[in-house]
């Protein structure tokens, strides 16, 4: 019995040791593959090699109306594309080129250029990564995991947990944003993962080459919390900042203010929609190694009994843990309470940013003690550095591509010329081309940024159009928070990617089913509500 509790502990602590060690960005050597995997992974890392450079170049010389910087820019940015999606070298390092192939191709100064590294996003995930590995290093993540399965009927299948985990995902980032939700969540899905991933291992005949981080169970888990935010963000103007700029922007060019409710009702009836959708499309396209977990409820309530009484490291990480989802948490009641319009809570967002606010929480791990006496604290630098780097290098360039989309005028000018080539004339026609000029913007550029460039292409053309911009400049606002194929199209793809259990080509396949019936769904749901509702 000893010996075979001791082999479970192993095991147990492998998953966890694998999900802890920031390998996200794995050679070939480094993983479990079969053949077929090997010879295709292999094909595409090779042509990747081939195909960036030469399509930069290409593009660098092709005749073009678009501005010297401009061109640059779009050649650059081809060409780190094809590195992202084919892997040739690790994903960050593909960003870190670009951003180094814009400096040298002289776009703009290299102060100018890295200046967004500085960005606020960037440190919500170094501390979410550093609460992260706390709550993993101290099990507090293994036994939120265990009190989520151990909730009636939840732990029988994987589809209840895949769907339980997406539904608190999408109520909590309604008032919190997107990557805060994401951020504090991860904990409790890597937990689950490490816990549904040993089942799974038990059930498999060759243990030893079991691999935790490549369970298509792993896949659904990561990207239903990532899609899920997104989702939940749409519910209210405070959910996403795409939500507040486009409301801005709209009121700006109408003259007509969305309230709180009336954003909520409108959105409930698309949001409900998409969140089934997310679920069905998640499980058809990752279908889980099980289906039926059976003997799980047996398995969590011993799991459950082991752990015992939280520990001191448990306590000191929930107290940091607790202290930081309230302070995400307050600006959003303060808006709830005040108004989102009022200076209470202009006041609040911008002193409890949610950069300042990871980085106090992860600072709370290093004072609170465990053992007083040795001067012992929650988290120790070493441990705290083995952290995933490379996705937070992966953001940060992620952002710089962003802004300079933006400051090269390089997204309004594509906006405008493909609305000149498909001559927009309708209301439907311009509310497609504004869905899908979003989206397409999204994936390569934060979600703020994509509505800070597509909304203001969207109501001139309308204007000029004879069209009321009202519909379209609010579809663009909601297609404005979808971005779900590449770990830079958002904060929280990029920190789901960040776990290691979800691979690029998953996540582009999934992504982009959910970005054509989330598209789908806008065109046909947001004029039928504003419809309905008497707005516009």
């Amino acid at each position: 019995m000893a010996s075979s509790d001791e082999a479970e502990g192993t095991r147990t602590q492998s998953v966890t040791q694998a999900l802890l060690s920031g390998s996200t960005y794995r050679g070939l050597a480094e993983q479990r593959l079969s053949p077929a995997e090997e010879k295709f992974e292999k094909a595409r890392r090779t042509v990747g090699f081939v195909l960036a450079p030469l399509v930069t170049i290409v593009f660098l010389f092709v005749p073009t109306a678009l501005d010297a910087p401009q061109q640059k820019l779009a050649a650059v940015l081809l060409g780190v594309v094809v590195l992202w999606v084919c892997e040739p070298v690790p994903i960050p390092i593909g960003g870190l080129i670009g951003v180094a192939a814009i400096v040298v191709l002289g776009v703009l100064p290299p102060d100018d250029v890295l200046a967004p590294f500085g960005s606020s996003t960037v440190f919500v995930f170094i501390g979410a990564f550093i609460l992260a590995q706390a709550m993993l290093r101290h099990g507090l993540a293994r036994r939120f995991a265990f009190r989520i399965l151990a909730v009636r009927g939840v732990g029988r299948s994987t589809w209840r947990v895949i769907a339980a985990l997406g539904l608190v995902t999408c109520v909590l980032s309604a008032f919190i944003s997107n990557t805060a939700t994401v951020a504090m969540l991860l904990p409790t899905a890597v937990g689950l993962l490490s816990v549904i991933a040993e089942l799974v291992r038990r059930q498999t005949p060759d243990g030893e080459n079991f691999d935790p981080l490549r369970l298509r169970v792993g896949i659904a888990l990561m990207l239903v919390l990532a899609y899920g935010a997104s989702v939940g963000g749409l519910l209210t103007p405070i959910g996403s900042p795409p939500n507040l700029i486009g409301r801005e922007l709209i009121e700006q060019a109408t003259g007509e203010r969305i309230t709180f409710l009336q954003w909520t009702t409108l959105a409930l009836p698309a949001c409900a929609l998409m969140f089934v959708i997310l679920v069905v499309v998640l499980i058809l396209l990752n279908r889980p190694e099980v289906k039926r977990l059976s003997g799980i409820e047996e398995y969590v309530a011993s799991e459950r009994a082991k752990l015992g009484k939280l520990s001191r490291a448990e306590w000191n990480t929930l107290i940091a843990f607790s202290v930081t989802v309230a302070l995400w948490v307050a600006p959003g009641i303060v808006g709830l309470v005040a108004g989102a319009d009022s200076s209470a809570f202009e006041t609040a967002t911008e002193r409890l940013d949610e950069g300042i606010v990871a980085v106090i929480g992860a600072a709370l791990l290093f004072a609170l003690p465990v053992d007083w006496p040795r001067r012992r604290f929650t988290l120790t630098w070493s441990e705290a550095s083995r952290i995933d780097w490379g996705t937070v290098l992966l953001f940060g360039t992620g952002i710089i591509f962003g802004s300079l989309l933006a400051d090269t005028e390089l997204a309004q000018r594509i906006g405008g010329g493909l609305a000149n080539t498909f001559g927009l004339t309708s209301t439907i026609a311009l509310v497609i081309f504004a869905v899908l000029l979003a989206v397409v913007v999204s994936e390569t550029t934060s979600n703020t940024a994509s509505a800070s460039v597509v909304v203001p292409i969207i109501i001139p053309i309308a204007v000029a159009s004879g069209i009321d911009p009202f519909v379209p400049a609010l579809a663009a606002t909601f297609a404005a928070s979808f971005g779900f194929m590449l770990p830079v199209s958002t904060p929280q793809n990029a920190i789901v990617y960040g776990s290691g259990a979800v691979p690029i080509t998953k996540m582009i396949r999934s992504g982009v089913v959910f970005d054509i019936a989330g598209a789908a769904l806008i065109v046909l749901m947001i004029p039928l509500m504003v419809g309905a509702l008497g707005l516009g």
